[in-house]
């Protein structure tokens, strides 16, 4: 149809390269998809999880806790091995109910005729226009996920006192870095009684580090012309509404959003794929198929989820599903609802939420030392080292010769009352020039601690 434009067929074309997305391909290769195509319009496939160098990820897929560079690692691996084309920089703009895509690349327009299609957009965040916060418009209002992106892929610092709004589990994961790479994070602001993220999260983001949780508090007012100058806070009722003369005003230069997120679906819609009118999540049967046959969704883009492992599972699911439409084959029922088992909100005082299997298990200390509630030895021993000498993985980037920055993390823990002066001795620390390998030592025990630190990226 002119200069630029490129046709294929493949049998199944995934919109998105995330963990749902890559996982969706190599489920869809598995089931004897002659043909897989995904496209990705970030530079690499992954999605979020590049950003998102914290651990925690992988305990239900591949039994051990990565950090989300490694993650995305993994999951790209094993959809490259089953025969997946990965295609980045592609844009898709359209999609058709008969299957037909169009996506925008360096090369031209795309066009590509699909067997059936798996739809892995994901979500996004709600900004502050979605909770109508009054005030100015000053500079340092960022969501946590803009603020995590700038700090962990782009090495720039969003402020210095800060107070989050939300307590998700993004929210409590940028009040800890914020707070490792040098700022004063005020408060983290809650509108609900208890807390939205894992217990863990709570402990780790937060009580490791003296941060004040406000529960029942939001932001009803903005302050400042060019540059945020502070907030005020305001104590909500039981139905979410600002009481008034509560409010109290909170000095800061950075407010980061940690309210939701609301699945992608534009590409859906013109698909004239069924939303749910409350989520605006892709409408599925139990073979995660939408309300137009041959087009699937899965993930975020479907449901909002709290793990990617979960999102890893269901993709597959929808791949093998897609593969099997194509091939005229029944369909299969998805697994079960994948819900978290780790507790959320509050920790409960004298009990400690293990994090060393999906399970969490709430173990008691008793006198004398006998653990009650574990499900396994390593429980208990995790609880007695949380209440005598507790230990975190601390992660972080270095600063690469070239500008770049590459994730590395301790290869084990390290005391927690040490996490503030190991971390500012990494600050001073630049990655070594050549070639770096996931898993290489970049600093040998730069703590005296008998602990390296260790590349979790390459390049």
């Amino acid at each position: 149809e002119g200069e630029g434009m490129n046709e294929t067929y493949d049998d199944v074309v995934i919109v998105g390269g995330g963990p749902g997305g890559l996982a969706a391909a190599q489920g869809a290769k598995e089931a004897g998809a002659a043909s897989v195509l995904v496209l990705e319009r970030e530079d690499q496939v992954g999605g979020i999880l590049h950003q998102c160098i914290h651990d925690g990820f992988g305990l239900i897929r591949y039994r051990e806790t990565l950090t989300g560079p490694e993650y995305a690692h993994r999951a790209q691996g094993e959809a490259l091995a089953a025969g997946a084309h990965l295609r980045t920089g592609a844009m898709v703009t359209r999609l058709t109910p008969d299957r037909r895509l169009t996506a925008v690349t360096r090369q031209g327009l795309l066009h590509c005729q699909a067997g059936a299609v798996v739809l892995a957009t994901g979500c996004r965040e709600r900004t502050r226009g979605a909770i109508a916060i009054p005030g100015t418009r000053p500079a340092g209002v960022y969501t946590a996920g803009t603020a995590q992106n700038l700090m962990n892929t782009k090495n720039l610092m969003v402020g210095r006192r800060v107070v989050v709004l939300g307590s998700g589990d993004i929210g409590l994961i940028m009040a800890r870095r914020l707070t490792l790479e040098g700022a004063q994070v005020l408060c983290v602001a809650e509108q609900r009684p208890a807390p939205g993220g894992l217990e863990r999260n709570v402990v780790q983001c937060l009580y490791d580090f003296g941060i004040p949780l406000h529960l029942q508090t939001t932001v009803t007012r903005i302050f400042g012309a060019r540059r945020l100058e502070g907030v005020e806070l305001s104590q909500v009722d039981g139905a979410g509404r600002p009481i008034p003369g509560t409010g109290r005003r909170v000095d800061c230069d950075t407010l980061l959003l940690s309210v939701g997120l609301i699945p992608e679906n534009e590409i859906a819609v013109q698909a004239e794929v069924s939303l749910d009118p409350g989520s605006n999540g892709a409408v599925t049967d139990r073979f995660l198929q939408t309300s137009v046959p041959g087009i699937f969704a899965c993930g975020n883009s479907r449901k909002v989820m709290d793990l990617a492992d979960f999102v890893s599972v269901q993709g597959h699911a929808a791949g093998e599903n897609a593969a099997r439409f194509v091939q005229g084959q029944a369909l299969a029922p998805m697994p079960p609802e994948t819900t978290n088992a780790m507790a959320k909100g509050l920790p409960q005082p004298g009990v400690t939420t293990c994090v060393l299997c999906p399970k969490g298990c709430r173990v008691t200390l008793l006198p004398g030392g006998e653990a009650q509630g574990n499900g396994c030895p390593k429980g208990a021993d995790y609880a007695r080292q949380e209440a005598t000498a507790p230990k975190r993985v601390l992660t972080t980037t270095l600063k690469r010769p070239d500008g770049t920055l590459l994730p590395v993390k301790t290869s084990a823990g390290v005391p927690k009352d040490r996490l503030l002066s190991c971390m500012a001795v990494l600050r001073r620390c630049a990655a070594p020039a050549g070639p770096v390998l996931w898993g290489q030592v970049v600093l040998p025990d730069p703590f005296g601690l008998g602990v390296d630190v260790i590349a979790a990226g390459e390049g």
